[in-house]
C-alpha cells in the first residue's frame, strides 16, 4: 500500500484529502506545518508528499527545497493563491507537480498515480545500481588484500593520479572503478579506453576526438574519451602499449588541462582524473624507449600493485563461494556448495590467470556439476594443462 504525507496548515483540507486518500487505498500522514512535515519525511518512508505552497512560519517552496536533498520522494505542490510563475517556480526548484486549490479529486488522483509511477522507478533505479556496484565488490581478506583496500580509502577522495600494476586478470580495472565510486566525481562520468585493442593510428581519435573531415572516414565530428570524461575519471587500461605519438598528446593534456580534436584548432578545457593500469613494466619500457619517462612521473603520483591471487590464497573460499552464488543466482539454479576438500583443492592450483580464472572455472563448476561440488569435480574440470602448486 503507497504511503502519502500530506503537510497543510488547514486542518479541513487535510481531513478531506485523508477521507478521499484512504477511500482510494492509501496509507496517509498529515502535517500541520513544514517542520513538521520535513522531520516526518526524515523518519519515514513516503512514496509522495502533497505540500500546501501558502503556509505560515514556512512557506511550501521553503519546504521543498529543504526536503529536496533529503529523499526522492516525488512532491506535488499544492496551492489556493497560486499563479503561473508560482507553479513554473515550484517545478524549476525540482516539485514533480503543482495542483491548484479547489482540488479536481480526477486531476489529483491522475498525479498522484503518475508520481507513484516515477517512485516506482526510482526505487528500482537505486535497487539496480546496487546490483551492478556489487560486482564490483572488492572480495576478500588477506593481508596482501586489505593493503589495496586501505590505499584505495586513503587516495579516492583527492585527485591524484594512480597508476596501477599487476598481472592479468588481478583486477586492476576493479581497484579504478572502486577508485571512482569512492571519489568526489562518483556521480560523473567513468570512462574506459583499452589502450591495447584500439590500433596505433586510431587511439589519438579516441581520446581527443575529431572534426568533421579531418580524415578520410571522419564524416561528423566527435568527442574524445577526455571530453566524455571531463567532470569525472579517465581509465586509460593498458597504458603501456599506448604509442608515442598519444603518449605526448596525453602527457601535453596533463599539463594544461586542455586538449585540441584533431583538425581542430580550438583548446578544450578539461577536468578529468586520470588512473592508468598496465601489466608491463613500464622502467623496462622506458629504457627500451617505448615508454616516456615524463609520462611515466605525471601518471604516478600514486603506485597500487594488485597482488596475484597465488599470493592470496586464503581469499580463495570466498572468492569462489562469492562466484557460485552469483553463478547459480544467474541461472536460476539452487546454490551449489564447495566441499571443503574442493576448496583446498582449489588453493593447490597455480592461477596463471589470477581471478579472471578463477571465475571461469568457478562458472563452469557451476553448469557441470549438481548439488555438491567435490575434489574430484574441481581435478576433472579444471584445465587439464594446469600446474599444482
Amino acid at each position: 500500500m503507497a504511503k502519502i504525507l500530506v503537510i497543510d496548515d488547514e486542518r479541513s483540507i487535510r481531513n478531506t484529502l485523508r477521507e478521499i486518500l484512504i477511500y482510494e487505498k492509501y496509507e496517509v500522514d498529515d502535517a500541520a506545518d513544514g517542520a513538521t512535515g520535513i522531520e516526518m519525511v526524515k523518519n519515514n518512508k513516503y512514496d509522495v508528499i502533497l505540500c500546501d505552497i501558502k503556509m505560515p512560519q514556512m512557506d511550501g517552496i521553503e519546504v521543498l527545497e529543504k526536503l529536496l536533498p533529503v529523499t526522492t520522494t516525488p512532491i506535488v505542490m499544492i496551492s489556493g493563491h497560486g499563479t503561473i510563475e508560482t507553479a513554473v517556480e515550484a517545478i524549476k526548484k525540482g516539485a514533480y507537480d503543482y495542483i491548484a486549490k479547489p482540488l479536481d479529486l480526477n486531476r489529483l488522483l491522475i498525479t498522484l498515480r503518475n508520481a507513484l509511477d516515477k517512485s516506482t522507478l526510482v526505487a528500482e533505479t537505486i535497487v539496480l545500481k546496487r546490483q551492478v556496484s556489487k560486482t564490483y565488490d572488492m572480495i576478500g581478506n588477506s593481508e596482501a588484500i586489505t593493503d589495496v583496500k586501505d590505499i584505495i580509502e586513503k587516495v579516492a577522495p583527492t585527485d591524484a593520479r594512480v597508476l596501477i600494476t599487476g598481472n592479468n586478470g588481478t583486477g586492476k580495472e576493479l581497484v579504478a572503478r572502486w577508485l571512482h565510486e569512492k571519489s568526489m566525481r562518483a556521480e560523473a562520468p567513468f570512462i574506459e579506453v583499452n589502450c591495447a585493442a584500439i590500433p596505433s593510428e586510431l587511439i589519438e581519435s579516441q581520446l581527443f576526438g575529431h572534426e568533421k573531415g579531418s580524415f578520410t572516414s571522419a564524416i561528423k565530428q566527435r568527442k574524445g574519451d577526455f571530453e566524455q570524461a571531463n567532470g569525472g575519471t579517465l581509465f586509460l587500461d593498458e597504458i603501456g602499449d599506448m604509442s608515442l605519438s598519444a603518449q605526448a598528446k596525453v602527457l601535453r593534456a596533463l599539463q594544461e588541462k586542455k586538449i585540441t580534436r584533431i583538425g581542430g584548432e580550438k583548446e578544450i578545457p578539461v577536468d578529468v582524473r586520470i588512473i592508468a593500469a598496465t601489466n608491463k613494466n613500464l622502467r623496462n619500457e622506458i629504457e627500451k624507449n617505448n615508454f616516456r619517462e615524463d609520462l611515466y612521473h605525471r601518471l604516478s603520483v600514486i603506485l597500487i600493485e594488485v597482488p596475484s591471487l597465488n599470493s592470496r590464497i586464503d581469499d580463495i573460499p570466498l572468492l569462489a563461494h562469492h562466484f557460485i552464488s552469483e553463478f547459480c543466482q544467474q541461472q536460476g539454479k539452487p546454490l551449489i556448495i564447495f566441499e571443503e576438500d574442493a576448496i583446498i583443492e582449489l588453493q593447490k592450483i597455480e592461477w596463471t590467470g589470477n581471478i579472471r580464472e578463477l571465475r571461469n572455472v568457478v562458472e563452469r563448476l557451476s553448469i557441470l556439476c549438481d548439488t555438491i561440488i567435490t575434489a574430484d569435480d574441481v581435478k576433472k574440470y579444471a584445465h587439464p594443462l594446469r600446474k599444482h602448486l
